[in-house]
This record gives structure tokens, sequence and C-alpha cells, in this order.
């Protein structure tokens, strides 16, 4: 997430806070002043200033002369809406992970609102966030989380090691003409859409004093709500939360998070799963961006959609409760039940039997479909046969290995 000029972010000054804004400036009170990124830096600052201290002003001496809050509310919350999602289904889901295609209306759409979000073009923001994906927690992660909760948060946009941001990973957006358009205008059409249509609006209702309201409201404190939700995925989502799919590395689950975000919030599921267009898998867990690329698929405007087999999901998980279960074993002094225990063991070694067939039949039905031309058709009836009785035999191995599980994590909690 940039905001004018791009730094590369692949790393930041190595006295930047690990903890607190107060313990940068406490401890490192010779500020790198060559290193600020000015226009990025002051622009989060302004903005932020101007929400805690201009719009309260504002509303207490102008209030009462705005006589259509209910719509420069409105107005706010759906720029708002607006631009998450643009960032969400747009920037994120759509075009950084291609985790399906949409139809022409759609990603002009995601373009103009993401504009509006002030976060750069999609074309270096995708740069940016496929680089994080690959080196995550690593020196070349721009929002590295391991150089501190402010440097992931915002301290990697404030301060800039160099200019320019590396968009090799970005090519197939180059191809784009869309986007091309987009990334060399992307400031203009952002200022023109969230500051400027909240700025008319309120003006052609209030005058004057509801052009101010509009571009306060709609425009300024939106934007900050809109930066910092967003950035909080970044460092809150690297830092707070559950990890159910895999510990590889920092990301969390947060569903506190996914309220504010749209759904981003389960960020332990996206990095152990990142071209799926779901964060939020589960069908009781809140991912309006999930929700609304289904939506989209059903009228037609969305395509492809990407999803990972629900048993290798299972798989994921079961790894997980697998490592956390050898953990607390490992320090019991004698076994716990050795019925249980054997029961469990056989129940893993059914499982990693099970899984490991399913895996071999699905990859070679993958690759039997893919040349159907140069096979037989009873052949590729012949592996779905046998795909479907891997598949069979990998679900009950599953639901044995749950049982076997629930079992001796009974037992070690009365040992």
């Amino acid at each position: 997430m940039f905001l004018f000029t791009t730094p590369l972010g692949s790393g930041i000054v190595s006295r930047f806070v690990r903890g607190t804004p107060g313990e940068f400036f406490m401890n490192n009170w010779r500020i790198p002043w060559n290193q600020v990124h000015w226009l990025n830096s002051s622009f989060l600052i302004l903005t932020v200033v101007i929400t805690l201290t201009v719009l309260p002003w504002f509303l207490w001496r102008h209030g009462g002369e705005i006589n259509h809050w209910w719509v420069h509310g409105s107005l706010a919350l759906f720029l708002f809406i607006a631009c998450g999602m643009s960032i969400t289904l747009g920037y994120h889901r759509h075009f950084a992970h291609l985790s399906f295609k949409t139809s022409w209306p759609v990603r002009l759409a995601t373009l103009l609102f993401g504009a509006a979000a002030m976060q750069a073009s999609a074309l270096t923001w995708v740069a940016d966030h496929r680089r994080h994906h690959k080196h995550v927690d690593d020196t070349d992660d721009p929002y590295n989380i391991t150089k501190g909760f402010w440097h992931a948060h915002i301290g990697w946009i404030m301060f800039k090691i160099r200019f320019g941001c590396d968009l090799d990973n970005a090519r197939d957006l180059q191809a784009d003409r869309m986007v091309m358009w987009q990334h060399r205008w992307w400031s203009q059409i952002g200022l023109l859409v969230g500051f400027g249509i909240p700025t008319l609006v309120g003006y052609l209702l209030d005058g004057p004093v509801g052009a101010a309201a509009g571009l306060l409201v709609g425009g300024v404190a939106r934007l900050v709500a809109v930066h910092h939700t967003t950035f909080f995925i970044n460092s809150l989502c690297h830092t707070l939360g559950k990890q159910p799919y895999s510990t590889r590395c920092t990301a969390r689950d947060s569903w506190i998070m996914a309220l504010l975000t749209f759904g981003e919030g389960y960020h332990n599921f996206h990095h152990e799963f990142q071209h799926d267009y779901r964060n939020g898998v589960k069908a009781w867990q809140f991912d309006p961006t999930k929700w609304a690329v289904w939506v989209l698929n059903k009228l037609g405007l969305a395509t492809e959609l990407r999803r990972v087999p629900d048993e290798q999901i299972q798989l994921s998980e079961i790894a997980e409760k697998t490592r956390m279960l050898d953990t607390r074993l490992a320090v019991v002094s004698r076994p716990v039940c050795l019925q249980t225990e054997a029961r469990y063991q056989a129940a893993q070694e059914r499982l990693a039997a099970a899984a490991a067939a399913w895996e071999r039949c699905r990859r070679e039905y993958v690759r039997a479909t893919g040349q159907m031309a140069a096979t037989a058709r009873d052949h590729i009836a012949g592996l779905c046969a046998q795909l479907e009785e891997a598949l069979a035999e990998l679900r009950d191995a599953i639901r044995q290995w749950d049982a076997a599980h629930r079992a001796l994590e009974g037992r070690l909690a009365v040992a």
C-alpha cells in the first residue's frame, strides 16, 4: 500500500521502532531526515491531524448549519465500502492473486475507487504485495513485521531506502491497457473521486459550508479509516490472532480485523492458500469480499473462481493440530494411554497414506484432462473413478483421525 511516489520498501532504517512511536522518538532522537519520504509522510500525518482536530472544530462551529448530514454520512459510508472493497476484491484478490476473472465494468470500478483509497496504482500495489508473499518475514518483504509493528503498519511508507518500485513481478498487468491507464493517472483519479465527489455533493446541498463538510467527512475522515484498516492487515494480522493452518510465517487469523476489512482478517488462511478467492473459508466467517465475488459469478460478471479443495484445507488444519499435540506429548513423562496413543498413531498412518493416494490421483487426473485430445475417454473415466475412490478414503481417514485426535486430547486433559 503506497501513497504517491512509491518506496521500494525492501527495508527501512535499522533504528526504526519495534514497539510504539513514542519509543522510536525516545530511543532514536536523531531522526534520519534524509530517509523520510516527505510526500507520503506529510499526507499521512496531515489527514490524521485534520480528522482529529479540524473536523471536531468544524462540527462544533458549523454543524448546525448543515441540513443534510444524513447525505454526508451515507456518502462517506458508501465511499468507505467502495474504496475498501476495491482494494480487497480488485487490487488484492483479482489483480494480485488472480483468484478469479471478471468483466471490464467491474475492473474499471475497482480501479476508480481503488485509486480513491490513495494507496498507489493497482500495478504498484500488486507488485509490492506479490513481493510480500514471496519474501514474507524476510528482508525483502516490504512490510516485514520482524522489523516492528510500526514499520509494518506505516513506517515502511513514511521512510525510504530508495525511490521506485520493481514491477517485474507484475508483467501480466503491464499488458493490461486499463491497468496502465490507471497507473498513469491514479493520483488525479483518486483526488477527483475520493475528494471531489463528496465536496461537490456537499456544495450542491448546503453551499460552501456543505462543501467543507463533504471534504472533511467523505474525503479526509473516510480516507483515514480506509488507510488504517488496510494497514492493520500488515501489522495486526501479523501480530495478533490464531494460526490454524500454518505457523510457517507470522500471518494470523483475526475475526475482529475481518469485520473492519471486508474479510481480509483471515490472514493465516490467505497466506497458506493465497490464490483462493475466499479468505473466510468457513461458512460462518465474515467475508463480504467472498460473497461479492460469488454474487458477481452468479450474475455472469466473474468467472473461473479459484478454490482450494476442502480436503486440502482440512489436511493443513490437521497438520497444525498434529504439531500442537506432538508438542504437548513431548513434555509428558509417561504414555497417556497406550491404547489411545496406538489408535491415534494408526489413524495418522492411514491418513498419510490416504492423502498421498488422493494427491497422486488428483495430479494424474488433472494432467490427463489437460491432454484430453490425446487421451481416451475411457481412461479419463477410469481416472475419475479412482479419484472419487481416493477422495472417499481420504474423507473417511480424516473422520477416523479426528476421532482419535479428540480421544487423545481428552486423555491429555485429565492426565
